[in-house]
């Protein structure tokens, strides 16, 4: 088997891990609390990426100009990011939460039109314009009536709000980039983010009563940390080294897709006609985004 071929295996592995996190997490969250559980999982993470940067040499030292330049990052990617991504999948349905949180290219493309760092083109605005239709549908058009008070409604806008932070760190992060390895930056972030979520999360970790949680939401938990945001992120990055960041982001797009698809499937999850219907446009939304990226072969929006 060619290195290419092993590459292009292990990021589509990556998009069937980030897909079916949703539909893991979301069961998990029935018997761990969100707090305890992006505590949990984000020691596993931040493990992970460090053994491995550790093994391959990439020790680094942080200059004191960078400290609080970085901890707004860690914060911003980690604190707001994670703890809006927690809430809001543990009150809507998972397969909501997989296409809307699949926007993040939307509100890259929006970021980066609004400061003139990439114009929007006539797909990439369709594109926007599809997404937003398509997350009106889905917010929207759920079985319970629309109001405030729908725990859906709640869950919906505040994974919306997610994909909104991860757009701008982002956007945020590409000068820390040139700075630091992907590797370092993330084992920077994954740190920061431990140390905050495992503070934050302890006083519900220690009430949490171990005997009575499953073997399964154990295993959510490690899935989550390790897999998800370890593991994944690394083959990712190999896949940017290896076959190019144009390339490796069509995988994204397999994300919003098979989420949705695991949600139904595994969780046997009921979305109404004009859920589906948003769905179908919020992933064509994401589609049309990319769309002048990979024409003209440069780093995805």
């Amino acid at each position: 088997m060619s290195k290419r071929t092993i590459v292009e295996t292990s990021l589509f592995l990556v998009a069937i891990i980030w897909a079916l996190n949703f539909s893991v997490v979301k069961s998990a969250l029935s018997e761990i609390d969100p707090l305890s559980f992006n505590g949990l999982r984000f020691i596993f993470a931040a493990a992970i990426i460090w053994i491995v940067l550790i093994y391959r040499g990439q020790t680094f030292t942080i200059p004191k100009k960078d400290w609080l330049p970085l901890l707004g990052m860690g914060l911003l990617g980690n604190l707001i990011y994670q703890g809006l991504f927690i809430i809001g999948i543990d009150y809507t349905y998972a397969a909501n939460a997989a296409v809307m949180l699949g926007t993040i290219p939307i509100w890259v493309a929006l970021f980066s039109h609004f400061f003139n760092l990439e114009r929007m083109n006539i797909l990439k605005a369709i594109g926007v314009i599809s997404a937003f239709g398509g997350i009106i549908f889905i917010v929207s058009g759920g079985k319970d009536p629309f109001s405030l008070s729908s725990d859906t409604f709640v869950g919906d806008i505040t994974i919306i709000a997610a994909a909104v932070v991860w757009g701008g760190y982002t956007i945020l992060s590409k000068s820390f980039l040139d700075r630091y390895t992907p590797i370092q930056f993330s084992a920077v972030m994954a740190t920061i983010g431990s140390v905050v979520l495992f503070l934050i999360g302890l006083p519900n970790i220690l009430q949490l009563q171990w005997q009575t949680i499953s073997a399964s939401a154990y295993g959510g938990v490690l899935y989550s940390g390790i897999l998800s945001i370890g593991v994944a992120y690394l083959i990712w990055n190999y896949g940017l080294q290896t076959v190019g960041a144009v390339h490796t982001s069509t995988y994204q797009n397999l994300v919003p897709v098979l989420g949705l698809i695991f949600g139904i499937v595994l969780l046997n999850e009921q979305l109404t006609l004009l859920q589906y219907i948003g769905s179908a446009l919020v992933i064509t939304g994401i589609v049309l985004a990319r769309w002048k990226l990979k024409k003209v072969g440069k780093a995805p929006a």
